[in-house]
């Protein structure tokens, strides 16, 4: 359960010290997966399986650390592109597939990809998925872009075989202009049994909403990060129901210097720059014990002290990344890019 886990990952950070390469810090082994997709889903399950997904159809699983990768995606979908995916083990996994209308779905599989059933498919035109997240294998959260300034959940309680809309009323009115970004995978994000967060851009602020009872009633707070139609929060993700991390920049602009980190201590309340960021375009997050990894097209940055400090340690383009609760850590991006960190 994911709530064991977070109890567990903080139990380790405090017991295990960070390990440093020979270098002096963490660098990515590349995986070769075979494919030049753009593979923006990722979901670490240990050392040895992942999941990851992304234009084309694409969706990908490994079961031996990255030596090898079976292509399991649904049959018929080469036009979607699956830009999350959250895997359960080596054979339960969810992937969601992005787009206005029916182009927008949810896939589910509990036998490796063998099979897949379509779990949903969305009816509204004018609707846009873009991230899915889960508490436990039971229950999720799929986000999606406001419609007629209301914003799109769905959740799950039977690890998404159904979807169910959260009534619109349980949600802060949409900002004009305001949205998510299907970049990571990550602009929806759980930590503990009740507690969850999306994240937003494209308003007059970007902003970061939080449920604490399970995805059924929201509250908004501002990030000081820029917000423009390309700019605002890409990734949020929580250490636990208290501590997170905010990344995101300008897409449009990955190497503008412009703050791309920002941090909560109150699960989301309140958010503030670190004294030491990085600068530019961050579009994935991922604790790894008290570390915080950070991914984007100009590089990996990492903060061994919760996110008050960071340096950079790998120039290389990857969209997403996620670590287990054991600190492997994953990532993935453009051209079938795959890595595993080392250090």
């Amino acid at each position: 359960m994911r709530a064991l886990g977070v109890v567990i990952a903080v139990l380790l950070s405090l017991l295990i010290p960070e390990v440093a390469s020979a270098s002096g810090g963490p660098s990515w082994v590349v995986k070769p997966t075979g494919v030049d997709a753009q593979l923006r889903g990722l979901s670490a399950v240990d050392g040895r399986v992942a999941w990851v997904s992304g234009s084309r159809g694409t969706v990908l699983r490994t079961v031996d650390g990255g030596a090898t990768w079976a292509a399991v995606a649904p049959p018929d979908t080469a036009a979607l592109d699956f830009r999350d995916v959250e895997a359960f083990d080596a054979l339960h996994a969810v992937v969601l597939s992005i787009g206005p209308g029916d182009s927008s779905r949810i896939y589910r599989t509990s036998d490796g990809g063998r099979t897949w059933d379509l779990a949903f498919r969305n009816t509204e035109e004018a609707a846009f998925y873009d991230c899915v997240a889960f508490f436990d294998r039971f229950r999720g959260l799929a986000m999606g872009d406001p419609v007629d300034g209301e914003f799109r959940i769905l959740s799950t309680v039977d690890g998404g075989r159904s979807w169910s809309p959260v009534p619109g009323e349980n949600f802060p009115p949409a900002l004009e202009g305001e949205a998510g970004f299907a970049a990571s995978g990550q602009c929806v994000a759980t930590a503990g049994p009740f507690d969850a967060w999306f994240a937003t851009g494209g308003g007059a602020t970007a902003r970061v909403l939080h449920s604490g009872d399970g995805g059924r009633h929201w509250k908004a707070s501002d990030t000081p990060l820029l917000s423009l139609p390309s700019a605002g929060v890409f990734s949020v993700a929580f250490r636990t129901p208290w501590q997170g991390v905010a990344v995101g920049g300008d897409y449009a602009r990955p190497a503008e210097p412009v703050v791309g980190v920002a941090l909560t201590s109150d699960s989301g309340r309140t958010w503030k720059v670190p004294s030491q960021a990085p600068l530019g375009y961050r579009s994935g997050a991922a604790w790894r014990g008290g570390s915080v990894i950070a991914v984007g097209p100009t590089g990996s940055d990492v903060s061994v002290d919760g996110g008050r400090r960071w340096r950079s340690f790998d120039a290389g383009s990857f969209d997403t990344v996620d670590c287990t609760v054991l600190r492997v850590c994953w990532a993935s991006g453009g051209k079938g890019r795959v890595g595993v960190l080392k250090g």
